[in-house]
């Protein structure tokens, strides 16, 4: 499943430059290729390939090109087989290059972990992403090794640090395990490529694209699982750039390098500062480069954002467009089946007799008994009962709210400060919810005389797009006429808008004449829509406009 073409494999070239990074591995295989040296794994080494880009395979070198590893050859069954360099990478979509286990000095191993290694020869259990993992076998022979590492300096209690954050924070976290392991048992303080079918002189890696890879974690949705790849490609890096101290890599590589880890670091702690507004926002799929370009004080947003009900209700309260949805549901269908003994009963079925029938047909005088038994349906036989459930579809008739919501924000002068923090926050909840029921959401920010920019946001468009948007303001005075007037413009002549309800997020410093009030008021009953204002310095003033006005 893993098999893909041999120039691909060779130097994994295309792999490097295609759409998905790769990470600090492409970054490795570039530096360890090009600028490192090569080793021949000795008896007891640990040895790993990387599969894909966040899967590996490991197992034990023996000697004589052999290695001892879990062969999957069954569904969920393994066996530990011999396997040479060639079939340890078959399945490689990464290059076929082998890590071996090092220090500063070139492989390291112990017999007791090779001896170990191949009396497991045979084996077979089952096999598991977690347990009983090739990893996890590896780890077991690494334990053989019949002495410790004594190495407790400075240099060697850093790498150990950092091999833990690897251990804890790597997509296949037994992996980290064996390489902690490895440092503990053998020595391992490096791990360098094993060019075992002297390709690497005609098939060096070429260098990344260290931009893209910057960029690519810098654009990465934040969220739980995007920051724990984060910071498990900073853990790794951190190893990495341990490894490469004492050894005679370019420096401007190794400038690279240290950018590429003050790049992550900042993403991981961004995410740690705006760690409670991204949980007010669990859909808006905000990046580091979208929060970077915001200077809001989003402790501040999140603090407003954080289990507020009025924010909910009122989004629940706007577009009131209902359609009946009527979806095919698959579900398990309950259908009575004979798959279960319940015990015995009489009957005719010759399938299931009891073998004590059977006796009557080797004697003759008997043989008339069992068939006038059979013609009876008196033969004793299993009764089976059960239940058996088969795919099948159930008709679901549910109602889904489609109703869009027009927001005016209010970007005037005296909206400065923590009104307008208030009036983004609220602008974000309701985004996200209207995100999660796929309902559409058209901003309108506003000042005076005339001053609208507009931004509409559907169930397919990113809330980064708004969060950007609404850096945006004019300052100066109020006028709400301009934007009631295109919102209600919008729904009278846009499809996309039937029912759909609008929301004022102000201070309320403004006031509108008679003449306008009343015309408001016919073209909402015209067009059967409804506005909901929201003030946002915590005092209420006079409003004959409003369905409905909140302070907050």
């Amino acid at each position: 499943m893993l098999s893909t073409a041999a120039n691909i494999l060779s130097s994994g070239a295309n792999l490097i430059k295609s759409a998905i990074p790769l990470g600090i591995k492409s970054i490795k295989y570039f530096i360890d290729s090009n600028f490192r040296e090569t080793v021949t794994p000795v008896p007891g080494s640990a040895l790993y390939c990387d599969l894909w880009v966040a899967v590996e395979h490991s197992g034990i070198y023996v000697g004589d090109g052999r290695i001892s590893n879990i062969v999957v050859d069954g569904i969920a069954e393994s066996t530990v087989s011999y396997s040479s360099a060639a079939d340890f990478t078959s399945k490689s979509k990464l290059g076929r290059k082998i890590y071996v286990s090092c220090n500063s000095y070139g492989a390291v191993g112990n017999l007791s972990v090779a001896n170990g290694a191949e009396t497991h020869i045979g084996d077979r259990a089952f096999y598991g992403l977690v347990f009983n993992n090739c990893h996890q076998f590896s780890t077991k022979c690494v334990n053989y090794a019949d002495h410790v590492s004594q190495k407790t300096g400075l240099i060697e209690r850093g790498f150990d640090y950092i091999t833990s954050l690897v251990s804890i924070e790597t997509w296949e976290p037994t992996l980290g395990e064996l390489k902690n392991t490895a440092r503990k048992q053998l020595g391992t303080t490096k791990w360098r490529l094993w060019d075992w079918d002297n390709s690497l002189a005609d098939n060096s890696t070429p260098e990344p694209d260290w931009q893209t890879q910057e960029e690519y974690f810098k654009n990465l949705p934040l969220n739980e699982t995007s920051i724990s790849k984060i910071r498990a490609e900073l853990a790794e890096l951190q190893a990495y750039e341990e490894e490469l101290a004492d050894e005679p890599i370019p420096e401007e590589v190794k400038g690279k390098l240290k950018a590429l880890n003050s790049t992550l670091s900042h993403i991981s702690d961004k995410y740690e500062e705006v760690k409670g507004f991204l949980v007010g926002c669990p859909n808006a799929e905000f990046s580091y480069a979208d929060l970077q370009a915001c200077k809001d004080d989003f402790s501040a947003l999140a603090s407003l954002l954080k289990d507020n009900q009025q924010i909910k209700d009122l989004a629940q309260k706007m577009g009131r467009n209902y359609i009946s949805v009527d979806k095919k549901k698959v579900t398990k269908i309950p259908e009575a089946s004979k798959n279960e003994v319940h015990g015995t009963h009489r009957s005719n079925d010759l399938m299931r007799m009891l073998p004590s029938e059977l006796v009557n047909l080797e004697d003759e005088t008997l043989e008339m008994l069992f068939y006038a038994r059979l013609l009876e349906n008196n033969l004793l036989t299993y009764e089976l009962q059960g239940v058996t459930h088969v795919n099948g579809e159930i008709n679901e008739i549910s109602q889904k709210r489609t109703g869009p919501v027009i927001a005016c924000i209010d970007t005037s002068g005296s909206m400065a400060g923590l009104p307008l923090l208030k009036a983004k926050a609220i602008l974000l909840a309701i985004a996200n919810i209207l995100k999660q029921e796929q309902r559409s959401l058209h901003v309108l920010l506003f000042g005076s005389n005339g001053e609208l920019r507009e931004f509409t946001m559907n169930d397919a468009d990113k809330s980064s797009g708004l969060l950007s948007f609404l850096k945006q303001g004019f300052g100066g005075g109020t006028d709400f006429e301009p934007p009631l007037k295109r919102a209600l413009d919008i729904i009278e002549t846009s499809d996309n808008y039937i029912k759909a309800d609008i929301l004022m997020v102000s201070d309320g410093d403004c006031s509108l004449s008679p003449e306008f009030i009343e015309k408001l008021q016919v073209h909402k009953n015209n067009l059967d829509c409804s506005i909901y204002s929201v003030l946002c310095n915590g005092n209420r003033v006079e409003d004959n406009f409003s369905d409905e006005l909140i302070v907050l």
